[in-house]
């Protein structure tokens, strides 16, 4: 059976990939907002005061920098990289909680935007759960060892091995957990 069977696991990588992107991301306006920066609060909460300006500048799409709590282990400085993913079910507490994203969320949707995440799936943090519960899932160097991604100085991160039919499945539960518990778009 090939891998574009019909019947094929779902999570087993396709020879050809056809993306279909909903109407509503055609010709939008896609607005950034790195949470920690964006208001002196560096909140949920705060950053939604700014919505309807944000919506009277013509933002169809916001798309929030990674909005999880961030690794401890080799973190870089005192606050960390937010693309140093300590649990991909969590929010990092210095934006708020999970009630104060949903409320961010439902806002933007009452004023007809929609809320992308930047979904941080390549690494994680050296302390995210992953790394002692499945250890098999990280990519490793010649000596056996978690590898640090080989980007410049990105030492607070480790890969991903996606040859791991099962690290594709967790990443997909992942996502879907945002999509149904905080209804975010995409």
């Amino acid at each position: 059976m090939s891998a574009c069977s019909e019947n094929s696991d779902p999570y087993q990588p396709k020879n050809y990939v056809k993306l279909d992107h909903p109407e509503w991301s055609k010709n939008a306006t896609i607005y950034q907002i790195n949470t920690r920066q964006f208001t002196e609060e560096g909140t949920f909460n705060a950053a939604e005061e700014h919505l309807p300006r944000l919506k009277d500048l013509g933002v169809d799409i916001l798309w929030l920098m990674p909005i999880h709590e961030i690794g401890e282990k080799n973190r870089k400085g005192t606050l960390g990289s937010p693309y140093s993913v300590k649990d991909y079910y969590s929010v990092n507490p210095e934006f708020g909680d999970i009630e104060d994203l949903k409320q961010f969320v439902d806002r933007a949707h009452e004023l007809g935007m929609y809320v992308i995440l930047d979904w941080v799936a390549n690494h994680t943090a050296w302390d995210n759960p992953l790394t002692e519960e499945h250890p098999d899932w990280y990519a490793r160097d010649w000596k056996g060892n978690f590898r640090p991604t080989p980007w410049w100085d990105w030492s607070d991160i480790i890969d991903l091995d996606y040859s791991k039919p099962e690290v594709r499945e967790y990443m997909t539960q992942a996502m879907k957990y945002w999509v149904e518990e905080a209804d975010i778009d995409g």
